[in-house]
């Protein structure tokens, strides 16, 4: 087969190599033409040269074009899978640290409340960018396969004002699927599971095994379960009042909604520290910084691991391969995929992006209908949705009052906060993210006079949340990684 695929944000060790190698297990697509681009040049060296020892010593004769030119990276490609990081961990740490002076206590800050606002200002600043060289060089009708958060925002924006056909990915409901197999005792496979509403907000609003409806037994499953039930305590509290099981983990769940996260004596009642995810504060901002510096001291040793193996045995459950290969192929792939919404659920707008169902083959992406999302479940989307609407809106015009409103209307920063707060939260992150927001140049040079004003509210300067665990080592990460690899 004939065709181009670009990797931006190439320079992630494990999640671009992990994405590569799915990709590469497509016996067809051995003679692909290949791209990686990063901004920073040096780990897309190595991540490139890591990659590219792996097709060698699996006998794949593709030479990969690496280059810090997104443009070059783009052209004439016919899929262009991203995952990037606007602003690195230094504007990561803004998204949670300085929300934490406010009392707002995140775990990952990447999808909603205040940090996942933010960071979809600069994320969308920047992808629209992306969209406008895809439509330039890229193949006509080229497709944009998206991994960075917030997801559904990126999606959003670049569908209705980037102009490239963008599909949201996610791996959330996969992990959830496999936790209800665990806890009803039925092999993943043997099970019919459905998914509807928004990404990490997606319920499982059906779970059958031999045609039989399993709803009913789930909960008792997760009670009943020594592990799941002491980790996921989020999760099931809202089963147990909504109905059904979300597709997001505790940590990221617990920071979507308005009650779990704004008492900070209450937190550690509902989280628990065996795995960030569950809930630990700033615990993805802990562990993203331990790659990092694992990565930087260990990456000789990384080097000197055995390649992956590209034959299909070390192939994820991603999304993004399998559908490049249905769509190359014709071979059939069901996901759940965010895209726009357009009346597959139905009572939620139009012009949302919803996490639904798809079927891929080689006449395209089909989207069946779903219907109405049981109510409650509607609801809770319902409100993360218009706080996704505002911030998309505010991002794709540097209009800061929508901002401001965007911040106010989410669960969680309008639990912990009043609008004073608010407003000059927002001042404080804008200030501190400038150099990723052009967009809001004029609001940013006022936010800077709201900041030097004398009479501004206190706030915890030093305070470091409910619950902040040490940054590990390299070496200690490196002795964990090595440890997993040995029990696996």
């Amino acid at each position: 087969m004939s065709f181009k695929v670009a990797f931006i944000g190439a320079g992630s060790l494990v999640f671009a190599r992990t994405l590569f190698t799915d990709l590469m297990s497509v016996p067809e697509f051995h003679n692909i033409k290949v791209a990686f681009t990063d901004i920073n040049a040096d780990n897309l060296e190595k991540v490139t040269s890591l990659c590219q020892r792996d097709l060698d010593e699996n006998n794949i004769p593709i030479h990969i074009e690496s280059t810090t030119d997104r443009r070059e990276a783009f052209r004439d490609a016919r899929y262009i899978i991203n995952c990037v990081r606007i602003g690195g961990l230094e504007a990561f740490e803004t998204d949670i640290d300085i929300p934490l002076k406010y009392g707002v206590d995140q775990c990952v800050g990447d999808t909603l409340c205040i940090g996942g606002i933010m960071y979809g200002q600069r994320v969308i600043a920047e992808m629209l960018e992306f969209c406008r060289d895809i439509r330039e060089v890229a193949e006509k009708d080229a497709i944009l396969l998206n991994y960075s958060n917030p997801n559904a925002m990126a999606t959003w924006a670049c569908n209705k004002y980037g102009k490239v056909k963008t599909i949201g990915l996610c791996h959330g409901e996969i992990h959830g699927e496999n936790q209800i197999a665990e806890v009803l005792g039925i092999p993943r496979e043997e099970l019919d599971v459905t998914c509807a509403g928004i990404n990490h907000q997606t319920w499982y609003i059906s779970v059958k095994h031999n045609g039989k409806e399993m709803l009913d037994q789930i909960l008792p499953g997760f009670e009943a379960h020594e592990k799941f039930r002491e980790e996921e305590k989020v999760r099931i509290d809202m089963l147990k009042r909504f109905g059904y099981y979300s597709t997001e983990s505790n940590g990221h769940l617990s920071e979507y909604v308005a009650w779990y996260r704004k008492r900070p004596d209450e937190i550690i009642d509902w989280i628990n520290l065996d795995n960030w995810i569950n809930g630990e504060t700033g615990g993805y901002l802990r562990v993203t910084r331990e790659e990092r510096n694992w990565f930087e001291t260990d990456y000789p040793k990384i080097l000197a691991e055995p390649p992956k193996k590209m034959d299909g045995s070390e192939r994820s459950l991603e999304h993004c391969s399998y559908i490049i290969e249905s769509l190359e192929t014709g071979r059939k792939y069901r996901g759940h995929f965010n895209i726009m919404n357009e009346g597959c659920i139905t009572n939620l707008p139009d012009e949302s992006v919803v996490e639904v169902p798809c079927y891929v083959d080689g006449n395209g992406i089909s989207v069946p209908k779903v219907g109405d999302l049981p109510l409650g479940c509607a609801a809770v989307c319902s409100q993360s949705i218009w706080v996704q609407r505002l911030a998309v809106e505010a991002a794709v015009s540097g209009n800061v009052s929508l901002l401001k409103q965007a911040a106010l209307m989410d669960p969680l920063t309008g639990a912990v906060c009043n609008p004073p707060e608010i407003w000059q939260m927002v001042d404080e992150m804008l200030v501190a993210q400038e150099k990723w927001l052009p967009q809001y140049k004029e609001a940013i040079a006022q936010a800077k006079i709201n900041m030097s004003r004398p009479d501004l509210i206190p706030v915890k300067e030093n305070y470091r949340g409910a619950v902040r665990l040490r940054e590990k080592t390299p070496e200690e990460v490196a002795k964990e990684r090595a440890e997993r690899v040995i029990t696996a």
